[in-house]
């Protein structure tokens, strides 16, 4: 690992403009493991200017050779994944079991999902058969600033350098500068791939400095932003005076609707399971829990067991345990939460406020279920980003769909029926980018991304492509010379 203060800039790495040193901190310990530099608006420029540079190149580069160092990078990633897995352990929490199986696979699979896409991607194409003379070209945007979160640090930046990469844009990626290691050993990995100098390039930094500045930059041609819906906003505010594109995967609150023609003790558990996992810090976990009416205080009684047997532990030890949430911010953030879910009216069935018992340090949370949710609470309309589950019980179908479409969210719905009929019926009718029907898996390459405040655009294979390119439409065209 390099100099952790440098950034890796037109393909070296290189010391920060002004010094502006950050700790990094294990959310196990509490202590400091790292320390890194947050740059400033000359990182910015420098980095901008390298991969405006490398375009000019990069940009003209034909799909079979940006496939060729993609295949390099997935072999450097999977080579070195027990590195990756440790570097994502240690900076956000995760068990090193799930950083291993889960956290650090997620990065080379859509590495891979997108050399898969690219093979048959149609990167010229007449615009119909009888219009061969229209010819339609897909090519890459240039700049890109990809700004990526600290929960899935390897997915997120995967499924945009990958994407970039793979329509022939350059880029330079701002990590979170709260899990900010993954990353930079990610870079290692494109170097090592042999990735021509420029094309990519990170800078360590915060928000309103480094990603504002990116955001601004007239050289930068798209901003690809993973994160909250509140920074969101403000990047889609900053980039509009460039009138840059902007592609956003934000936040969500997932409704679970389960019927009663599900066989509840496995989709309630799988349900709650679903909220706990990565200690609640999933954007598109399913949060709300909705339940018929007639199985309901059965469904809760399931909910409870199973937040009571969700074991909270040392992310370094091995095992299915759940670790601590990222940092102190994010710690009293869902314990203010869990309060106001109790002093809103919501019954407390399991977890509550404070560390689990025998804990003293660390962020770590109980996992915690509610009861008797209503939607118009704080705990229903609001991303928790914790291992909190709200339950709601609902009458009928129709119900069932008007409460979980009662968001300002739309990542992700979840939908729990015997009756498969129904079940894709009523997912026609959820306001949400993806629909996850009895906890089927969803496939490699499948596009990932929401309605409404949950972002737009759509990452992941094929449409993960789609959004780093511009569509030119040449006329005149002759086919055969």
């Amino acid at each position: 690992m390099p100099n952790l203060t440098d950034f890796y800039i037109d393909g070296a790495w290189t010391a920060p403009a002004v010094a502006n040193p950050l700790d990094v901190i294990n959310p196990a310990n509490e202590e400091s493991f790292a320390v890194i530099s947050l740059g400033s608006k000359p990182d910015v420029d420098r980095a901008v200017a390298a991969a405006k540079k490398a375009f000019e190149t990069w940009g003209f580069t034909t799909p079979e050779e940006r496939m060729g160092y993609l295949t390099k990078l997935v072999e450097v990633y999977e080579r070195r994944a027990d590195e990756m897995a440790k570097a994502i352990s240690q900076e956000m929490g995760a068990p090193i079991s799930m950083a291993g199986n889960a956290q650090s696979p997620a990065g080379s699979g859509h590495l891979r999902a997108f050399i898969e896409a690219m093979k048959d991607f149609p990167w010229e194409h007449a615009l119909n058969d009888a219009t061969p003379g229209e010819h339609i070209v897909h090519e890459p945007i240039g700049v890109a600033a990809l700004i990526t979160p600290w929960n899935w640090p390897m997915n997120q930046v995967a499924l945009k350098v990958g994407a970039a990469l793979a329509a022939g844009c350059t880029m330079v990626l701002k990590p979170s500068e709260i899990a900010p290691i993954s990353s930079m050993l990610f870079a290692e990995f494109v170097d090592e791939a042999g990735i021509p100098a420029g094309v990519f390039n990170l800078v360590n930094g915060d928000g309103p400095t480094v990603g504002d500045a990116l955001s601004r930059h007239p050289d930068v041609d798209m901003v690809s932003l993973t994160g909250s819906t509140r920074a969101g906003i403000a990047v889609t505010k900053a980039a509009a005076d460039t009138v840059k594109r902007v592609a956003l995967e934000l936040g969500g609150k997932g409704g679970n609707i389960v019927f009663a023609d599900s066989d509840p003790a496995k989709s309630v558990k799988r349900g709650a399971i679903g909220v706990f996992y990565n200690s609640g810090q999933s954007c598109n976990a399913p949060t709300r829990m909705l339940v018929e009416r007639s199985i309901y205080e059965e469904a809760v009684e399931i909910a409870k067991a199973t937040a009571e047997a969700t074991k909270v532990g040392d992310p370094s030890e091995e095992g299915r345990h759940i670790g601590p949430v990222v940092s102190a911010a994010q710690f009293e953030k869902i314990q203010g939460l869990i309060q106001k879910g109790i002093d809103e009216g919501a019954r407390l069935v399991a977890g509550g406020v404070g560390r689990p018992e025998g804990v003293n340090r660390g962020y770590y949370v109980r996992p915690t279920v509610f009861a008797d949710v209503t939607n118009d609470m704080t705990i229903a309309q609001e991303e928790i980003f914790g291992p909190v589950l709200s339950m709601i019980p609902f009458d009928d179908e129709e119900d069932a769909i008007r409460i979980a479409n009662d968001t300002v969210y739309g990542l992700t719905s979840y939908v729990q029926s015997g009756d498969q009929a129904r079940a894709q019926r009523v997912a026609r009718k959820m306001r949400s980018g993806m629909v996850i029907l009895n906890g089927a898996a969803r496939a490699a390459g499948s596009p990932f991304g929401g309605y409404g405040q949950s972002g737009n655009g759509r990452e992941g294979g094929y449409w993960g492509i789609l959004d780093f390119l511009e569509v030119k439409a040449v006329a005149g065209w002759d086919p055969n010379a």
